[in-house]
């Protein structure tokens, strides 16, 4: 995870090292998929889910839906 202070920076960043953009994430929608991927982690009764179970969180959020970056296989 990296981060950075506006789009103009993601750019310039992607420019220098000649990669592909993946997903880019505001604060907020980091803590949103933080606060949805990792509710119960520390109890108990905790098991790992499931690819479609993962799917469903995924789709459940405001996450550039349909962007291939997102979907789980």
């Amino acid at each position: 995870m990296l981060f950075f202070r506006s789009e103009d920076h993601v750019e310039s960043w992607l420019v220098r090292r000649g990669v592909a953009r993946g997903a880019v994430l505001t604060l907020a929608e980091t803590w949103a998929l933080a606060r949805a991927w990792y509710p119960d982690r520390r109890r108990a009764e905790w098991r790992p889910r499931s690819i479609a179970e993962s799917q469903v969180i995924l789709d459940s959020l405001p996450l550039n839906p349909g962007q291939e970056f997102w979907t789980l296989r």
